[in-house]
């Protein structure tokens, strides 16, 4: 039986968030928020949240800040619990086409074993660095897994299957922070988990909150995609084999 519910890690994201829970509300699907450890201000926002929405919005308040990777596997370790199958991983910072959320659904409901990750589609509003820091980590998770497949990495619009993901994690430490969204998808690409896309806009807004710190996150990523290097090498017989079978 297919169970989704969408997870949604909030860290002081209050502009956007009452939009994007409406929405997916109207859409008729549970919600899940991870409040790593906000400020009152977004605490109380958050309440006011899921008071209004009592028999569709969930509440899991983490006590100290652990980071968008950890909220996430704490969601969906609860969202396992309490029998869902699958897991919709979206920011709640405004840059995702909430729209397309049924369209990643249909796609994981005919692919119960597959991740499906947004394909960005991006406006004239993403900051170049950060455009450009996609760029690399494309190039390199393309290295790392010996194949092209991996079209975006970093993109925080998903849908995971949650017995695959708490699997991968008894097996392996996996990024608790920004470092979550590339480490999580190689890793599953590794264990042979499929990943398919859903191209999907992507937009920044003027007055979003991102919690993006340039030097700190991208020397954790930098750090990422070496360790993932060396973890390509002795897995590169395997993988070239899977990519031959696949031609």
């Amino acid at each position: 039986m297919f169970r989704a519910i969408v997870v949604i890690p909030v860290y002081n994201h209050e502009r956007y968030l009452p939009t994007l829970v409406q929405k997916l509300v109207d859409m008729q699907l549970p919600v899940m928020l991870v409040d790593d450890a906000s400020g009152a201000s977004c605490a109380r926002v958050i309440d006011a949240i899921v008071e209004q929405h009592q028999n569709t919005v969930q509440l899991l308040r983490l006590p100290t800040n652990q980071g968008k990777g950890a909220a996430v596997l704490d969601g969906l370790h609860l969202a396992a619990s309490a029998g869902y199958t699958h897991v919709v991983q979206i920011d709640a910072d405004g840059q995702h086409a909430v729209g397309d959320t049924p369209e990643l659904l249909d796609i994981a409901r005919a692919n119960p074993n597959a991740l499906v990750t947004g394909q960005p589609i991006f406006d004239d509003s993403v900051p170049k660095h950060r455009l450009y820091l996609r760029y690399l980590t494309h190039y390199m998770v393309a290295i790392n897994t010996l194949n092209f497949r991996l079209v975006d990495a970093m993109c925080g619009f998903r849908v995971y299957p949650v017995r695959e993901v708490l699997q991968l994690e008894e097996e392996i430490h996996i990024g608790r922070r920004m470092d979550f969204d590339i480490d999580i998808l190689v890793r599953l690409d590794w264990a042979g988990v499929p990943v398919l896309t859903k191209r999907t806009a992507v937009r920044y807004p003027v007055d979003g909150v991102s919690h993006f710190r340039l030097w700190r996150d991208n020397a954790r990523i930098t750090s990422l995609h070496i360790r993932m290097f060396f973890g390509m090498l002795w897995r590169s017989p395997r993988l070239l084999f899977r990519k031959r079978q696949a031609a």
